[in-house]
């Protein structure tokens, strides 16, 4: 099967397809100075965008990793998270609290998804 990369850099593709699966690198907002809400709807855009990019959507997501700085967003995060995942569609997903690359992003979010 071939493999195909998007948004290549020195470190990290943004995406990655095998066959018929894409796997995205975990993300953050543009504009870190937003809460956790606000950073979570901006990596969801970056998702979608990324996903369509890749011949897909998030109707079509497996599995999901969340990593929030501070679970005490966890609300916030999941306030977002559910207006934007498609009913009866939702992955498997995992949250963790854990230090992110930088004290200004508050949430990461990488995904799995079919093609």
């Amino acid at each position: 099967m071939s493999i195909t990369r998007h948004g290549v850099g020195a470190r990290l593709s943004q995406a990655v397809v095998h066959g018929d699966t894409i796997y995205l690198a975990g993300m953050v907002a543009g504009d870190p100075s937003a809460g956790c809400k606000g950073q979570t709807e901006q990596i969801l855009a970056k998702i979608d965008s990324t996903l369509s990019t890749c011949g897909s959507s998030k109707a079509k997501l497996l599995s999901a990793t969340v990593w929030l700085a501070n679970m005490g967003t966890y609300d916030e995060m999941n306030a977002a998270w559910d207006a934007w995942v498609e009913k009866g569609q939702a992955p498997a997903r995992a949250t963790v609290e854990a230090r992110l690359a930088s004290p200004k992003y508050l949430v990461e979010i990488a995904v799995t998804a079919a093609r």
